[in-house]
């Protein structure tokens, strides 16, 4: 076994992407430690609603690690407990008029080329699939491989499920990179010492590009701030997660003005999910009303029956968000030893179990499933 503060990889970050590179690189052979300033699941993860999408991912690179993922999803839900509550119970794309539905037709078109299985519903249908949705709906896209976890405990059991190869250590900050002379990673400094590895990785979520400038180096992950609503457990009234063609574009833009788009899903233990909004404000948690009233308007216009439900709760998370929407994932050539895995923006929980493999390929230097240079961390200093 290797010495209490030494392992072949240090991983910053306790949520669901780093428990995915820990439990990816474990299962290759590595001794890894999770080091993390606050508990499992204490930030992007923990304020997420566990969803595993393909629907809202036009073709290209985020796609196919989309597309990755869900097998990899697949086979985890056979492995983990069922505690992480996967469920594979797909994606409804609803428009309210035929301008919406055109637009939703597009988009399907492309990615059935990239290989997502979308199949269009008439606005008579939508309730076969989805008995409570507002009547007079132009028609919507069914997506049978979207997917949803409940994120916390998918990270928790991930890092369990590392053994004996992965070593936790929680309320420890990290405050600095060791390097060699040459300025290579060797550990990191934590407030209760040093800890030793020949490679670190990057996995701290929004706060990405505070961990890469303990390093020298830029990574420019920002946040952006989201709200979601939580009811009284209910009956199962919305059987798939769905949302407005709204969704989509809200997904794609860089608007740093506050956007919210209906998003509504039940979860097994009762509870509907009401999202998403998006807005660019630092770390500020303060309740806003003016998002809460929004959501609440938008699902109970697609969900009549949820405007006599009681909203239990709200809570906020930040999804650490990079300029062109795609996350940071690989060694950074700046930097001998460092590796990011950060700046996966709302669809961190879909895309871990890739990102993970795909840290434990650069780990091993085994070959990747799939092209890694759109992802390069690098690409940000190329361009400015």
């Amino acid at each position: 076994m290797p010495k209490r503060n030494t392992s072949d990889v240090i991983v910053v970050g306790a949520g669901v992407i780093g428990a995915a590179c820990a439990y990816y690189a474990a299962r290759a052979g590595l001794s890894v430690t999770v080091i993390d300033r606050g508990p499992v699941a204490g930030g992007t993860t923990g304020a997420g609603e566990g969803n595993l999408l393909v629907s809202d991912k036009e073709p290209g690179p985020e796609l196919e690690l989309a597309l990755l993922s869900t097998g990899l999803w697949q086979e985890l839900a056979e492995l983990l407990p069922p505690q992480i509550e996967y469920e594979p119970k797909g994606g409804l794309v609803v428009a309210s008029g035929e301008a919406g539905m055109r637009a939703l037709r597009d988009f399907a078109a492309g990615q059935d080329k990239a290989g997502v299985r979308a199949e269009e519903v008439p606005g008579d249908r939508l309730s076969d699939l989805e008995p409570h949705l507002a009547p007079g709906l132009a028609g919507g896209f069914h997506y049978s491989q979207d997917a949803q976890v409940m994120p916390a405990l998918a990270a928790a059991h991930l890092l369990r499920a590392g053994g004996g190869r992965v070593r936790l250590r929680l309320g420890e900050e990290v405050t600095g990179l060791l390097t060699t002379a040459d300025g290579s990673v060797r550990g990191v400094r934590t407030v209760t010492g040093d800890m030793h590895a020949p490679y670190v990785v990057n996995a701290a979520g929004t706060w990405g590009g505070e961990l890469a400038r303990l390093a020298g180096v830029e990574l420019p992950v920002l946040p952006r701030r989201g709200f979601v609503l939580v009811t009284e457990p209910l009956p199962r009234v919305v059987r798939h997660k769905v949302y407005s063609a709204d969704y989509v574009a809200d997904v794609a833009s860089g608007s740093a003005a506050l956007q919210t788009s209906a998003v509504v899903e039940g979860t097994p233990a009762g509870p509907v999910l009401i999202g998403a909004s998006r807005e660019r404000v630092g770390f500020d948690t303060t309740l806003s009303t003016e998002v809460v009233r929004r959501l609440a308007a938008q699902a109970t216009a697609l969900f009549p029956v949820l405007a006599g439900v009681r909203a239990m709760r709200t809570y906020a998370g930040f999804r650490p968000y990079l300029p062109d929407h795609l996350p940071a994932i690989g060694h950074d050539p700046r930097v001998p030893g460092l590796l990011h895995a950060c700046g996966h923006e709302g669809a961190g929980i879909g895309l871990a179990p890739a990102t993970g493999l795909l840290i434990a390929r650069c780990l091993d230097g085994g070959e990747p499933p799939l092209d890694l240079g759109p992802f390069h961390p690098g690409r940000f200093e190329a361009a400015a």
